[in-house]
């Protein structure tokens, strides 16, 4: 399967109207966090199975892994990823916060209305 197939098919809108539960954005947001579950969910999946995996081959034993503790150094890379990986995450809260501040700025449609009327 090509690679624009599989992205046009992973982001497929089913056909009809979608019904609404709740709030359309409360549900936009449970999607987004439903989606993120499902991701999660695989990738413990996943590395269940090269645990048990590394463990049949005699490599790492689960309860190394259960009992490793990172260096100061690797600690702070997980900490740095987690921060960064949290602000991926939070972004358009963040945007959302920076814009309330921001008054004066004009959103993206706001902006293609005004470039239309200088070229009308």
């Amino acid at each position: 399967m090509s690679v624009d197939l599989a992205l046009g098919l992973s982001s497929a809108k089913p056909a009809g109207k979608r019904p609404h539960f709740m709030d359309p954005s409360v549900e936009r947001v449970l999607n987004i966090l439903m989606a993120t579950v499902q991701e999660l969910a695989v990738t413990r999946e996943r590395l269940d199975t090269v645990e048990r995996l590394l463990e049949a081959k005699g490599v790492v034993a689960r309860s190394e892994v259960e009992q490793f503790e990172p260096t100061k150094e690797q600690a702070a890379e997980r900490g740095l990823w987690m921060q960064e990986y949290l602000n991926r995450v939070l972004r358009t809260l963040q945007q959302e916060a920076e814009a309330m501040q921001a008054k004066d700025d004009l959103a993206s449609e706001e902006v293609a209305v005004e470039v239309s009327k200088a070229d009308a």
